[in-house]
């Protein structure tokens, strides 16, 4: 089942979901409003948009393959064909009856842009930053900056609480602080 604005309201009132900084203004019908974070990577394995060289190939195994970005005024200039890992300024806490689905906002996807690849589901038993995973498949470049509204959560109950929420020993992405690369291994 979904959560309404009122569920959301409730939850986040009676300490049940954390979502720090809140700002209630951001809660809609059935989801909240996530604003975009103050740091970036961008991997080094990305093709150069203007000359379409391939600099380096990206490894499953390491997440030492991107490099943080610095941008001005923590904005991020997105040109069409790069990717960026990017976060949620919002510190979210679910609890293990809940379960969370990231989606782009339509005013973003307009543009051009994507949120996420594959990644938009977000455990029970989470907690940190949401690491979103920006790609400009639009012609024109894209000025994105820290606190714009660039993405929703939507929350559903689960029948019963998790038997085994996020948050074991094999939690990878566990308390991410920021945009955090992939930590997939074989």
């Amino acid at each position: 089942m979904v959560l309404s604005d009122k569920d959301i309201k409730y939850e986040v009132i009676n300490g049940g979901l954390m979502i720090e900084p809140y700002a209630e203004k951001h809660v809609e019908p059935a989801s909240m409003d996530l604003r975009l974070g103050e740091s970036f990577k961008k991997s080094n394995g990305i093709s150069n948009t203007e000359s379409g060289e391939f600099v380096q190939p990206v490894s499953l195994s390491s997440n030492t393959d991107c490099i943080d970005w610095k941008s001005t005024n923590n904005d991020v200039l997105l040109q069409p064909g790069d990717f960026v890992l990017a976060s949620t300024k919002e510190y979210i806490e679910i609890p293990d009856y809940l379960v969370g689905q990231v989606e782009g906002r339509s005013s973003i996807g307009r543009m051009g842009i994507s949120i996420h690849q594959t990644a938009g589901y977000i455990d029970p038993g989470f907690n940190g930053n949401i690491t979103l995973e920006l790609t400009n498949h639009g012609p024109v470049e894209v000025l994105l900056s820290s606190g714009d509204r660039v993405c929703q959560i939507v929350f559903n109950r689960l029948s019963q609480p998790a038997e085994d929420p996020y948050g074991h020993a094999d939690s990878q992405y566990q308390n991410q602080s920021g945009p955090e690369p992939s930590g997939m291994s074989f």
